[in-house]
């Protein structure tokens, strides 16, 4: 019989999942449900060879001038705030003076009796292609949520910059408010041109910023920042070792819900949709039978076709990346606003979060240049017409960081669908590390937070309980307790009295 290649199959797949979780909710399933494939060319354009650090020079034709830039980016209040005790930064880095290609950023530095001395944190989304400010800042780790009104903000009492200084970039350009003035780039982006803007970011950044440049530095970030973290940090190794100093003094990666190796992250989403009942056992079987998930395959035979089709169905209806959380119903604002609580998570947050980074108050407050830009702000960009370079593993990377005695935490969510912890976990395997601490539940105010296992080498690998894709802004409380310790280097607490 006839087959059809596979990555055809599967593109096929996450197109229907995003047409059916539209009808939920435009702005998170839209964007997220582009997963990590789907804006790829037809053929994926897979490198499955190592990743390959950008060879920069680093001179003054991409290191800007930079004073006076700290003091305009200082944010002196988002609109409809509520009062805080830290400072807020957000402006464009120019990465590419030629090309007129620029990163935005926000920094939620901690609480000013706290800031000299904790760390500096980066924090990523993935997509290809979704916004750090959309996800990350409003709905995750950030210092603030957005009402149901759209208008005003409150406080999130579990944010990260309790713990470190946190800096959101939106990246590559094209996503969010970072943008460039040469179109053609917006057809040209892949994971090395990303590492190479994000580590240019960085530098010049830092120049902006001259008192974070010996302060540890760490990065994190979730789904197909699983690319993104390790690509920018191996960029930082390549470079600090070429110079023969410490440019980024960076420390240690954490990644979330992690796009880390094509074939076992795929193997084990299927296993995942069996394991909580929501496909047929059969389905699955015939998958793991018929399907050749090695990045090497390209035909795939007419009965893998065939199981695959079954799948999209029996997962239209939910949200694939948290399959026990609400779905919204409507997608209306409020007035007044709905009464809100970090603790019970709004499925319909990513319209408030639209409708608030859409208004020119707000662009206004925190220096976003929409003039720039060809189209109003999204969560995820649908102008990245595809992705030109998607190694199909990075392992190889956490091997290295590993070796040079970086701190290197995996974590999952694990009522997430899309990149589960079956598929984490089939990862962590394949890099046939020795335990160092056994499998055991971690803790937080007497109540199990998740699991965790510690390798030889320091590879932490933590599950979150009862938490998505996005595991703080489903679970905050256990996503903080997770941060701090990884910041502090401590292990997760192993008894009910933490």
């Amino acid at each position: 019989m006839e087959s059809k290649p596979f990555c055809w199959v599967l593109l096929a797949f996450f197109i229907l999942s995003c047409f059916a979780a539209q009808t939920h909710g435009r702005m998170k399933e839209q964007g997220l449900h582009h997963l990590y494939k789907s804006i790829l060319k037809p053929d994926f354009g897979l490198n499955t060879g190592l990743f390959q650090a950008p060879d920069l020079v680093i001179d003054q034709t991409n290191v800007l001038p930079q004073q006076g830039l700290k003091e305009r980016d200082w944010i002196k209040a988002w609109p409809g705030q509520p009062p805080v005790k830290f400072s807020q930064y957000g402006g464009y880095v120019t990465v590419n003076k030629a090309a007129g290609r620029a990163l935005y950023y926000y920094l939620a530095e901690a609480d000013q009796q706290y800031k000299d001395t904790l760390p500096l944190l980066l924090w990523l989304n993935g997509g290809p292609g979704c916004s750090s400010l959309a996800y990350g800042a409003m709905q995750e780790l950030g210092p603030f949520r957005v009402h149901s009104d759209g208008k005003t903000l409150f406080r999130n009492k579990f944010a990260w910059n309790y713990a470190a200084n946190v800096l959101f970039l939106e990246s590559p350009a094209g996503v969010g408010y970072s943008y460039s003035n040469t179109t053609s780039d917006y057809s040209k982006m892949g994971d090395r041109i990303t590492a190479a803007d994000n580590y240019l970011f960085l530098v010049n950044w830092l120049e902006r910023f001259p008192e974070y440049k010996n302060r540890p530095f760490y990065i994190s970030g979730e789904s197909y920042a699983g690319h993104y973290v390790p690509q920018l940090a191996h960029t930082i190794l390549h470079h600090n070792k070429k110079a023969n100093r410490t440019i980024i003094n960076l420390k240690g990666i954490i990644i979330g819900n992690a796009v880390i190796n094509d074939e076992t992250d795929e193997r084990g989403m299927y296993d995942y949709f069996a394991t909580h009942a929501l496909v047929p056992d059969r389905v699955v079987s015939q998958i793991q039978k018929y399907c050749n998930f090695s990045p090497k395959a390209v035909n795939q035979s007419s009965e893998c076709t065939a199981a695959i089709n079954v799948v999209d169905p029996n997962i239209a209806d939910i949200d694939i990346y948290n399959i026990y959380a609400p779905i919204c119903l409507s997608t209306n604002l409020t007035v007044p606003p709905k009464k809100a609580s970090v603790l019970n998570f709004d499925p319909c947050t990513d319209y408030y979060v639209y409708a608030y980074l859409n208004r020119p108050d707000v662009q206004v407050a925190i220096h976003a240049n929409v003039t720039k830009l060809t189209h109003d702000w999204e969560p995820c960009s649908d102008i990245l017409s595809n992705w030109l370079d998607s190694p199909s593993t990075i392992i190889p990377l956490l091997q290295e960081f590993m070796s040079n005695g970086l701190r290197v935490w995996v974590f999952s969510g694990d009522t997430d669908g899309r990149v589960p912890v079956t598929s984490t976990k089939y990862s962590i395997d394949k890099l046939k590390l020795p335990v160092k601490t056994n499998w055991h539940p971690w803790y937080l105010k007497g109540e199990v937070g998740g699991y965790t296992e510690v390798y030889k080498g320091d590879l932490t690998f933590a599950t979150v309980r009862d938490a998505g894709h996005q595991v703080p802004s489903f679970q905050p409380a256990r996503a903080l307790s997770l941060i701090k310790h990884f910041l502090d280097g401590t292990p997760l607490p192993n008894t009910k009295r933490s």
